[in-house]
């Protein structure tokens, strides 16, 4: 672990860069791609400050949902938490499909659950679609 700058600071830094110094002089394809690299630092930062937070929203919505036990902590290892989070998914999928997510009010948990999701996703991915909606 490192002290300063920080993995997010040091894309903020290169993402700066590539949007006050190289889009600006830049045109057509190579002014393109720079805005798209631009966009993917600022993704991965995101990613970095905020996914273990949204995994741990996601893992304990989905723990409700799917029935786990209510004493228990999602996994503290980054990996064991995503696959975690992919189960309980797939258990989730397994009771949609079943149709016992169908009756109120599992429906109405499972709908502001994907909706809770696709917020954090979204919050990540690209921001600004939250404000537009």
């Amino acid at each position: 672990m490192q002290d300063r700058p920080t993995a997010c600071e040091l894309l903020e830094a290169v993402r700066g860069f590539l949007e006050s110094q190289v889009i600006p002089a830049s045109t057509g394809g190579r002014q393109f791609h720079a805005r798209v690299a631009a966009n993917v630092l600022a993704i991965v930062a995101r990613e970095l400050r905020d996914e273990d937070a949204f995994l741990r929203s996601e893992w304990r919505r989905l723990a409700r949902l799917v029935d786990e036990p209510s004493d228990r902590e999602p996994p503290a290892d980054g990996g064991a938490l995503r696959a975690a989070v992919a189960a309980l998914n797939a258990a989730l999928a397994a009771r949609i499909r079943s149709g016992d997510a169908d009756r109120e009010p599992e429906r109405t948990a499972v709908v502001a659950h994907l909706r809770a999701t696709v917020a954090d996703k979204l919050r990540i991915a690209n921001p600004a679609y939250l404000e537009a909606g």
